[in-house]
This record gives structure tokens, C-alpha cells and sequence, in this order.
């Protein structure tokens, strides 16, 4: 009997859209196919395929079959878009909030929120994330509000804010995924949409950039990210197949973007992984693999790491290797006791009081998106220079 690693027909560039690839294989699961000869359910194959199932678990499966390379012509991707749902007031700010529907590369819609300066525009924007895709709109909502009072503040410098989401992450995915393709359709005789693929949660990132160009009011050139977290990835992940104005990636967890060692014999205290020393990361992480996403960025990015973070390693690792890469990088740290400390929230009791830290870091990113995402045309904005000391006072 005969076992042999599936293969199946994939699309993993635009110009050889039915090329066979093998499927990648990895720990928890593994796909295989058996062969012809294994169907022959004479007594004595069906007791070696008993044993083969019995040695080899869950590896073996039933059998799989791939569609043929030809047929229909891949359907063409619906363009992106968005519905507004609903235009409603923010708690404690008098700037209300478009909330909108996006749609996305597998053609589900994740939601934001847009809240913008008076007037017509096109105005530069900036969308901001925090951690991992959940909560659906409830969650917009509530990180929105909570950013309301700095979104405020940049809202006065004339730009747009958009508070975004996405779907949850799927570990690993990305290190052995490509960008899904449009497949042929040989198997209905129509014009199905099928995906080579799944798309992954930096997609939606892409997707929500990809439609606010399209918005009147926003400037299509003029498009920065935040992202604190997972969320920071997101835009390295993101910058590696899509280009727009500029990425703050703060704290950014890259451990995929990397391909970082995540497994049980990572470095940890307790259940939480200590990647603070640079050298530890360097060890644990794939240059190869690393370097080629990051040959793939055209864009400015500036990094925000926090010396006493367990991963601050890796947010330097990742500001390393992009200069070695020769990428336009830019690289901030300080020592701050809150991951994330870009955002500034409430305080408990409502008042809004960045600390000394704080403050530096809101004149460096907004020094830095006034540097790549102002033109000329956007001056007459806004009355505070790119370096103005951040008022701490009211709205």
C-alpha cells in the first residue's frame, strides 16, 4: 500500500493560475492522500489499510481529489466597497461616527468607523487597532470610545480617523499561506468564485485601506495605520503585499511576520513567552523567511518598541533587519509601564492626562504622519505644526 503527501491544484501566482503545488504540511495536522492501489477493498488491502490507519492516526484520511487546472475562467473579484449603517454621536466628544461595512477579499464585510473634521476634504487619514480582530462592531464601538478624546485631537490636525477590525487570527496560517487567488471553475460549468485559499486577517486591513481611497473625502495618497500589538504585525504583514502612505507599528507582536519560534520549546515564564533580549529572538526566528517578506515592503514604517516588554526583542529584530534591508524604518523606544502607551486613554476618572512619555511619543507619530501624509494641499487644515506640544487640557 501506498501513502503518499496530497497534492492539489493551488493558485499561487496571477500568471500560472492552475499551477500544482504540493500543500504544506505541518505538526498538528497533516493531509494525505491513498494512492489507487489502497482502494482496492479485497480482505487483504483492507487489512492493510486497517493497519496503516491504525499507525499513522489521523494522517490518514479519505480519499481527495482536486479540481482539473483548466475549465471557466476565474470570476472576477467584486470591487471593494462599503455601506454606511448608521452615522451616531461618540460618548464624550461632539465629533459623531459613520459606522460602516467593508467588504473584503473573500467577500464577507468586517466594520469600522469613520469620524472626520468638518468640511469636504480630501483629507489625510489614519486608521487605528489594537490587538486581535473580534467583537465585531460592538468592539469598534467600544476602542473607539475609549480613543475618542486623542482621536479628537487628531481630528483638529485635519485628518480622518478610522477605528478598525478584522477577523480572528488563525495560528500559523500565515507562514505557510500565500495571498488567495481566484481558482478556474471546472467543476459546475458556470462561474463560481472559488478561493486557491483562505484570507487571513492583515487582508482586511488591506481590504479597509483599499476602500477608504475610494471615500470622496479622504485623500487616496494620504493613508497612514496605527496598530498596537497584534495589530502592529498586522500592518508589517500587510505592508509586505500592499502599499500606502505610512505604518506605526507600536509593539508590534511579529512573531509570524519573523517566523519566530512559538512552540513548546520557545523561551517562557509560565505561560508567557520572554522574548525581551534581542539575541534570544534573533536565535529563534527564520532571517530567510523573514527577509523576504520584508524585501517586499515599499512603504515608511516607524516602530514604537518598550524596553521592558517580553517581546521587545522582536520589535527590534524587526526594526534591525528592515535596515539591513535597506527599508525606510524608523525606530522609537522608551520605558513605559503600559503595553501600548501610544494610545492614550481616560483616565478613570474620565480626564484626559498623558504622562511626560506619553506626550513625547504623540508629537514623534504625528510629527511623523504630518512628514509622509500632509501634502502641500492639506496645510490649510490645521493651525498646530507637526511638533506642537499635545494640549492636555479640554476637547
Amino acid at each position: 500500500m501506498k501513502v503518499r503527501p496530497f497534492r492539489g491544484v493551488s493558485n499561487p501566482t496571477r500568471e500560472n493560475p492552475g499551477s500544482e503545488c504540493e500543500v504544506h504540511q505541518f505538526v498538528v495536522l497533516q493531509r494525505w492522500e491513498v494512492s489507487d492501489e489502497a482502494l482496492d477493498f479485497s480482505p487483504v488491502r483492507r487489512v492493510a489499510r486497517f493497519f496503516c490507519v491504525a499507525l499513522l492516526g489521523s494522517r490518514v484520511i479519505s480519499p481527495a481529489w482536486a479540481q482539473l487546472p483548466g475549465g471557466a475562467a476565474p470570476a472576477e473579484s467584486v470591487s471593494t466597497h462599503g455601506y454606511v449603517i448608521a452615522n451616531q454621536p461618540v460618548k464624550g466628544s461632539s465629533i459623531p461616527a459613520d459606522l460602516v461595512f467593508v467588504l473584503t477579499r473573500d467577500e464577507i464585510y468586517v466594520p469600522i468607523a469613520i469620524r472626520k473634521p468638518k468640511g469636504d476634504g480630501p483629507f489625510p487619514a489614519i486608521t487605528m487597532a489594537s490587538g486581535e480582530g473580534r467583537g465585531g462592531m460592538k468592539q469598534v464601538i467600544q476602542t473607539m470610545e475609549r480613543l475618542a478624546q486623542m482621536q479628537d485631537r487628531i481630528i483638529a490636525r485635519g485628518y480622518v480617523c478610522v477605528t478598525i477590525n478584522y477577523r480572528n487570527e488563525i495560528p500559523y496560517e500565515y507562514e505557510k499561506s500565500k495571498p488567495p487567488q481566484n481558482l478556474p471553475d471546472s467543476i459546475s460549468g458556470e462561474h463560481r468564485m472559488l478561493k486557491s485559499g483562505p484570507t487571513l486577517d492583515h487582508e482586511d486591513l488591506i481590504a479597509t485601506i483599499r476602500y477608504l481611497q475610494t471615500v470622496p473625502y479622504i485623500d487616496k495618497d494620504a493613508i497612514g495605520s496605527m496598530g498596537v500589538s497584534h495589530s502592529g504585525e498586522m500592518i508589517m504583514k500587510a505592508s509586505a503585499e500592499f502599499s500606502w502612505g505610512a505604518g506605526i507599528a507600536i509593539e508590534p507582536a511579529d512573531h509570524e511576520f519573523l517566523t519566530v519560534n512559538t512552540g513548546p520549546t520557545a523561551p517562557r515564564e509560565g505561560t508567557e513567552i520572554q522574548y525581551n533580549d534581542i539575541e534570544i529572538a534573533r536565535k529563534n526566528a527564520n532571517k530567510p523567511e523573514a527577509m523576504e517578506r520584508i524585501r517586499r515592503i515599499n512603504m515608511p514604517i516607524l516602530i514604537f518598541g518598550r524596553n521592558t516588554d517580553h517581546q521587545n526583542g522582536i520589535f527590534k529584530l524587526t526594526y534591525e533587519w528592515m535596515k539591513e534591508a535597506g527599508k525606510d524604518v524608523t525606530w522609537q523606544e522608551f520605558d513605559h509601564p503600559v503595553h501600548g502607551y501610544v494610545f492614550i486613554y481616560p483616565q478613570k476618572d474620565g480626564s484626559y492626562k498623558p504622562d511626560e512619555i506619553q506626550q513625547k511619543s504623540w508629537d514623534i507619530f504625528m510629527g511623523y504622519f504630518d512628514q509622509h501624509l500632509k501634502h502641500p494641499q492639506h496645510q490649510h487644515l490645521t493651525a498646530e505644526g507637526p511638533t506642537r506640544k499635545m494640549d492636555t487640557g479640554g476637547n
